[in-house]
């Protein structure tokens, strides 16, 4: 009878662990999303940060007539490269 009541036992103490470890994933998953939207916010705010100081880079040389092409050349090679390592 004692081997009984261990058995019924074991398996209550078990069925706690296994919710709490089930809660802790969901917990865990929630907060990957929120970390993976964060970086994803991130992302789009740096893009529009390089387009924009892109933009005010051309209006500048535009405006002083001292862009050479060269320099026009290796800019549009980084924006490649950038865009293949996405």
């Amino acid at each position: 009878m004692a081997a009984q009541q261990n058995g019924p036992l074991g398996n209550v103490l078990k069925e706690p662990d296994f919710a709490r470890a089930f809660q802790e994933l969901s917990r865990g998953e929630q907060t990957a999303t929120a970390l993976e939207n964060s970086l994803d916010k991130i992302e789009r705010m740096m893009d529009e940060f390089l387009a924009k100081a892109e933009e005010e880079e051309k209006a500048k040389q535009a405006k002083t007539g001292t862009g050479s092409k060269a320099k026009s050349q290796t800019t549009s090679t980084d924006s490649d490269t950038a865009k293949d390592t996405s």
